[in-house]
C-alpha cells in the first residue's frame, strides 16, 4: 500500500543494518553519478540520520543533501536518488492492479482541479494513480514494469492548460496575473506532476528490480555528464548556466598553470657563477624567467545540426575565459565559413540567443545545407589564414562527418604547419569514429583528437589543453 506520510516507506521497522545498506546505497549511487562522496561525509550523513530521525521525511533529505552534496548543480540528482532509497511509500495506491483499468477521463477531471487549486499532495496521490493505473505493461500479476512516457502520452496533462486556466479564472485566482504569466504558472505545475509521475515510476520499478540498480541507470544525470549531441532543450540550457562557474574554476586552474611555468627552467650558468660565494655548492638556483605572454585562440566550429548545442557552449565558455588570451577569434561553418567574434560578445547577454543569432546574421551556408568540412576549412585556410601565426592554439569542433565530401586535408596540413597547436574536439563516440561519412580517423592522423562527449569531459580537456 502507498502510504502519504511524511516518514519514508517502513521507516520504524527499519532494523539499523538495512538503514546502513540504505545509506551507504544511497552514496553509491550518488558517487556512479559523479557526485565526490568520501568516508567523511557517509559518517557525517550518518551522524544525519541519527540526530534527526525518521520521522519527517523531507528534514531528513534536507539533512542528507546538506551532508553530501558539493553543489546545487547535484540536488536534481540526489533527490531521485533519495526518493528510491527512502520511498514515499511502498507497492500502489490502494492496491490497485496496474490493468490500465483507470477512468482516464475521470482522473483528468480530478487532475484539472488540482493543478487548478496547486495542491501538491493531490496531485502526487493523483500521479500515484496515473501510473498505477495507465503505465503497466507487461503480462505478469501487477505488471512487469511501469513506464512515466506511457503514463504520460495517455493522460496528457499538457492538453489541460485552457481548461486549468478557466478554472482558475473562475475562482478568482488568476486576478493578479497577465495571461502570460499565468499560463507560465500553470505550465511550471504541469511540469512539476510530470516530475511526480517520473518519480512515482521509478519507486514502482525499482521495488521490483532492486533500486540500486534503478539509481544508477534510470536517473537522469547531472547536465556536465549529459551527451551534447543527445542533450535536449532544457538541459542545454541548464548547461549554458554552469558557463560562468566552470569559467571561474578554469581560469583558476589555467592562473595557477601559468605562475609554475613562470619560474622557468634552472639557469646552469648563473648557478653555478653564484655557488662561488659558497665555495661551490650551489645553494641558491637560478631559474630563467620566462616572459608572460598570453597566446592566442582560434575556434573552428560546426554549428550544424545536433553538433550546434555543443558549438554554442563551448564559444560561451571560451569567450568566458576571454581575460586568459591576448586575442580569440571565432569562426562558425556549416559549408562556407565566416568570423562570429563580434556574435559572441554581444551574446553574454544572451547566451540562449546565441545559436540562432549567429545562423541568421553570419554566411554559413552555399549552394545547400548540408556540412562540408572540406569546402569550410579550405575556405578558412584561404580568406583567414593570416589569423593564424605561430602563437595561435586552433581548435576544431565538429564530428567530422563529410557527408561523403573531400575532407580537403591539405586544408587542415596548411592549418596545422602555420600554427602553435591544432586540436580538434569531437562530439561523437570514438566508437564511431570512421564509421559511415565520418573522416575522423584521416584528420586524426593530422592534428590532435579528442573525444569530447559531456560538459565535465569539456572542462577537463579545456584545463589539460589551453596553452598558457
Amino acid at each position: 500500500m502507498s502510504t502519504p506520510a511524511d516518514a519514508p516507506a517502513d521507516a520504524p521497522g527499519d532494523a539499523p543494518a538495512d538503514l546502513a545498506d540504505r545509506l551507504t546505497g544511497l552514496a553509491g549511487a550518488l558517487r556512479a553519478h559523479g557526485v565526490r562522496i568520501g568516508t567523511g561525509e557517509t559518517v557525517d550523513a550518518g551522524r544525519a540520520v541519527a540526530a534527526l530521525g525518521l520521522a519527517d521525511r523531507e528534514l531528513l533529505r534536507e539533512g542528507l543533501a546538506a551532508t553530501l552534496l558539493h553543489g546545487t548543480g547535484q540536488r536534481a540528482v540526489f533527490d531521485q536518488v533519495f526518493d528510491l532509497y527512502f520511498p514515499r511509500g511502498v507497492g500502489g495506491p490502494g492496491g490497485a492492479s496496474g490493468d490500465g483499468s483507470a477512468d482516464r477521463e475521470e482522473l483528468r477531471e480530478r487532475l484539472a482541479a488540482a493543478l487548478a487549486d496547486d495542491d501538491t499532495a493531490l496531485l502526487r496521490q493523483l500521479a500515484a494513480e496515473a501510473v498505477d493505473g495507465l503505465g503497466g505493461y507487461g503480462s505478469s500479476p501487477g505488471s512487469d514494469g511501469w513506464s512515466s512516457y506511457q503514463t504520460l502520452d495517455r493522460l496528457r496533462p499538457q492538453t489541460l492548460l485552457a481548461r486549468v486556466r478557466a478554472d482558475v479564472r473562475a475562482r478568482g485566482g488568476g486576478t493578479g496575473f497577465a495571461d502570460r504569466l499565468l499560463d507560465d504558472e500553470i505550465r511550471r505545475r504541469i511540469e512539476s506532476f510530470r516530475g511526480m509521475v517520473a518519480a512515482e515510476a521509478r519507486r514502482r520499478v525499482a521495488e521490483r528490480r532492486g533500486r540500486d540498480q534503478i539509481a544508477r541507470r534510470a536517473v537522469a544525470p547531472t547536465a556536465d555528464r549529459v551527451d551534447f549531441l543527445s542533450a535536449g532543450r532544457e538541459q542545454l540550457t541548464e548547461l549554458r548556466r554552469t558557463v560562468q562557474p566552470l569559467a571561474r574554476k578554469l581560469a583558476t586552474r589555467l592562473a595557477a598553470r601559468r605562475r609554475r611555468a613562470a619560474r622557468g627552467t634552472i639557469d646552469l650558468r648563473r648557478t653555478l657563477r653564484g655557488s662561488l660565494s659558497t665555495g661551490g655548492v650551489p645553494m641558491r638556483p637560478v631559474l630563467r624567467r620566462r616572459r608572460p605572454v598570453r597566446p592566442e585562440l582560434v575556434l573552428l566550429c560546426d554549428v550544424s545540426g545536433s553538433v550546434s548545442g555543443f558549438s554554442d557552449f563551448t564559444m560561451l565558455l571560451v569567450q568566458a575565459l576571454h581575460d586568459q588570451f591576448s586575442k580569440i577569434r571565432v569562426f562558425a561553418f556549416v559549408n562556407r565559413i565566416d568570423e562570429v567574434t563580434g556574435l559572441l560578445e554581444h551574446g553574454r547577454a544572451d547566451p540562449e540567443g546565441l545559436g540562432a543569432r549567429i545562423r541568421a546574421e553570419a554566411t554559413l551556408t552555399g549552394w545547400h545545407g548540408s556540412s562540408d568540412y572540406g569546402h569550410a576549412l579550405g575556405e578558412f585556410a584561404e580568406r583567414y589564414g593570416a589569423a593564424v601565426g605561430p602563437r595561435t592554439t586552433v581548435f576544431v569542433l565538429g564530428d567530422a562527418r563529410t557527408n561523403n565530401l573531400d575532407p580537403n586535408l591539405a586544408a587542415v596540413r596548411r592549418i596545422a604547419g602555420q600554427a602553435r597547436r591544432v586540436y580538434w574536439l569531437n562530439p561523437e563516440p570514438l566508437s564511431l569514429w570512421g564509421t559511415g561519412d565520418s573522416a575522423a580517423p584521416d584528420y586524426a592522423e593530422l592534428v590532435e583528437m579528442h573525444e569530447c562527449r559531456t560538459a565535465r569531459q569539456l572542462g577537463g580537456l579545456i584545463a589539460r589543453l589551453l596553452p598558457v
